[in-house]
């Protein structure tokens, strides 16, 4: 982690999320601006909340490990977003494993800061409540499709939520990742993009899929899916 001393850098993100809306000068004058180059740890599970995370620029991976060792992909978060919102209210250890996807930005906020003097301000909290919402509503829609829906719905709706123009996607995530955010397998997603090439739907090449008829990828899809890879 390095701490960026740029402060017109950090400026610029505080003005671009409008973050002086849910923190007062006072605070906004202590944040800092950390940078994670990718693939490096920003939270490990366990340890302690150091520091109230606003992801402003790049993606993140968040795990969840278990005793034997292995780890489960959770979700992705692009910015705008929030990290440590749970720890700090609860005053709990970390629960994930959090590393940088791709290069990132954060606003850091001392969590000590928060507990001592904002934790009673209906401003920072009406934010938190906000946070928490939003993740839990994802959280529960997620679960749910991958529980109700055939893998060919859940892959079409993943690719309509990514859709960049009328003709493809670019899949920034590597496709095991996608496949444990689908809740599958990478040799079942791997059988499932080939039979939507089968049915002349859409084309794979490398790690761009181009869409030969939206129309029938759309009537897969059925539902929205949630924006988290």
């Amino acid at each position: 982690m390095k701490k960026i001393l740029d402060k017109h850098l950090l400026s610029n993100y505080i003005d671009k999320y409008n973050i002086e809306n849910i923190f007062d000068k006072d605070l906004i004058k202590v944040m800092e601006l950390h940078f994670y180059e990718k693939d490096e740890r920003i939270f490990k599970a366990d340890t302690n909340l150091k520091y109230y995370y606003l992801l402003v620029d790049g993606k993140i991976k968040i795990s969840y490990p278990f005793e034997n060792g292995k780890s489960m992909l959770l979700k992705f978060y692009k910015a705008f977003n929030t990290i440590g919102d749970l720890e700090l209210l609860k005053k709990q250890p970390i629960t994930c494993d959090i590393e940088a996807a791709e290069d990132t930005y954060l606003i850091a906020i001392s969590s000590d800061i928060l507990r001592k003097s904002y934790l009673d301000d209906s401003k920072f909290l009406r934010h938190l409540v906000e946070s928490l919402s939003e993740k839990l509503y994802a959280t529960i829609n997620n679960s749910s499709y991958n529980f109700v829906y055939p893998l060919i719905n859940r892959l079409s709706s993943y690719l309509i939520e990514h859709l960049i123009d009328k003709n493809c996607i670019v899949l920034n995530s590597s496709f095991l990742e996608i496949a444990q955010f689908l809740g599958t397998t990478y040799r079942h997603l791997n059988r499932t993009l080939k039979e939507l090439e089968e049915k002349s739907i859409i084309k794979c090449k490398n790690k761009t899929v181009y869409i030969l008829d939206e129309n029938r990828l759309r009537e897969l899809a059925i539902n929205s899916y949630i924006k988290s890879l």
